[in-house]
């Protein structure tokens, strides 16, 4: 059984008697509040503001974490220290696969003025995909979850 817990504008998973596995990936940004907001519009997130200025959580309607946005240089975390030390994106590809892919792509080209790969097959994947850059210039690709 799983229970969904929501407190202070964060979202987490509770359970009894399963054992569940969660990645979370964070990433450092500039400025919390302006990237949560990119990143609500980018996936079709209703608004909602990041529990802190310095930490946000993007999550799905069931409570699962997409992505976990960290201002730069807030705590001691040595990769997440400051921009010029760490360069955002390096290595670094957020990919998403979404069941919206028509909608995401008219969100996407509302929120950046040109996209880095217009939308093509992935042959890999056998499903469509664009990718753009957002904020802090992190590289994000977004595919659809299924063949059209």
């Amino acid at each position: 059984m799983w229970t969904l817990v929501r407190g202070g504008g964060e979202c987490g998973e509770t359970h009894a008697g399963n054992t569940m596995k969660r990645t979370w990936t964070i990433i450092g940004v500039k400025d919390v509040v302006v990237s949560f907001a990119w990143y609500q519009s980018l996936l079709g997130q209703p608004a909602t503001a990041p529990a802190h200025d310095y930490w946000g959580q993007i999550c799905d309607a069931d409570g699962t974490v997409l992505l976990c946005l960290h201002e730069w240089g807030s705590h001691d975390h040595p990769s997440l220290m400051s921009p010029e030390t760490a360069s955002p994106g390096n290595g670094l590809l957020l990919f998403f696969r979404v069941d919206d892919f028509e909608m995401a792509l008219q969100r996407s080209r509302a929120l950046v003025s040109a996209l880095d790969e217009e939308p093509h097959l992935n042959l890999n994947t056998e499903t469509p995909e664009f990718s753009l850059r957002d904020p802090d210039g992190y590289h994000v690709t977004i595919s659809a979850l299924s063949a059209a």
